[in-house]
């Protein structure tokens, strides 16, 4: 009886700490699975607010040669070096995905020039192919067109990854049991910029950040129950952010950004200007630091749509129902 006492003890304490350390609905989300399926990600806020951009004027041919990882950062580790490096080497490909994203593939006619050695010898094969079998020495326009061109290149990388921004934690004991939370922040940094094909001028650039949090929390009991007899229990759990997503983030902000910027500075217009004055003013409220990124987010939801969006410079917001 007293060993079955005991043992209830033990149990008992070891289900306080799962209570009273409870993560909610949302950290049950963070539990791992045992098995788990292939899935599509989710839509990020910057990729809905992509989506929602109005139609352009016309669309602007623009050309990805290379955007990189610039920093050179390997991932930072407590037990010795390591040749990971700290981000995605692929960030050229979510710049695509982003590009075509801006209007629900309106806005952006993107050219493949990334792997364009590629494209070429395909197009090279075709064109033997075609002469050994239909004898053409020319090759029939009509089945292989010329390449498209663009007029805008579109260069940049990411600039800057910065561990450790901010760092703190919390915790309490309390005769042998005790609960503790540690949180850290890191910050990734894009620069994209716009460049004229016919100058060679730098149209307009754009530098975007994101932050990358990662949060730990836990509880521990250790305490005697009984005479000699020490009972030692654990329980934690991390989330970290996915550096990826924060990349990702990061440019889809980027390419919104150049949009906006662009139509201000009149490199490219919406179709409908007078419809997109509250979207255009919302965004200098933004870059100007009138506004946080947050509260444009908060408005856009409020305001149903980003055309229907009305925000001035000076702070204030009016909504068409105020």
């Amino acid at each position: 009886m007293r060993a079955f006492t005991r043992m209830g003890i033990a149990a008992a304490l070891a289900m306080g700490l799962g209570g009273c350390m409870s993560v909610g609905d949302h950290g049950r989300d963070l539990l791992p699975d045992s098995t788990s399926l292939a899935s599509f990600p989710k839509t990020t806020q910057t990729q809905n607010l992509l989506r929602q951009l109005p139609a352009p004027q016309r669309q602007v041919a623009v050309a990805v040669y290379g955007f990189t990882d610039q920093t050179g950062q390997f991932k930072p580790t407590t037990t010795g070096q390591t040749l990971s490096r700290a981000v995605t080497q692929g960030a050229g490909s979510i710049l695509v995905k982003a590009l075509q994203d801006a209007g629900n593939r309106d806005w952006f006619t993107v050219v493949e020039r990334e792997r364009l050695d590629n494209l070429l010898k395909e197009r090279q094969i075709i064109g033997e192919m075609r002469k050994r079998y239909l004898g053409e020495d020319q090759v029939d326009p009509n089945a292989l067109p010329a390449l498209l061109f663009a007029g805008v290149l579109l260069e940049g990388g990411i600039v800057g990854y910065d561990t450790n921004t901010v760092t703190g934690g919390a915790g309490a004991a309390f005769l042998g049991i005790g609960a503790r939370t540690e949180y850290r922040q890191d910050t990734v940094t894009v620069y994209l910029r716009a460049v004229s094909v016919r100058t060679g001028e730098v149209l307009t650039n754009i530098q975007t950040s994101k932050t990358i949090a990662s949060q730990a929390i836990g509880a521990n009991a250790y305490r005697f129950v009984a005479f000699q007899e020490l009972l030692e229990a654990e329980w934690g759990i991390t989330a970290n952010e996915p550096d990826q997503v924060a990349l990702q983030q990061a440019i889809e902000k980027a390419v919104y950004g150049l949009v906006l910027e662009g139509v201000d500075l009149g490199l490219w217009r919406f179709a409908d200007m007078a419809g997109a004055e509250g979207l255009i003013s919302a965004y200098r409220a933004e870059r100007d630091g009138i506004y946080d990124a947050r509260d444009v987010q908060e408005a856009v939801k409020r305001a149903g749509s980003l055309s229907a969006l009305t925000v001035v410079d000076d702070g204030e917001e009016d909504d068409e129902g105020s």
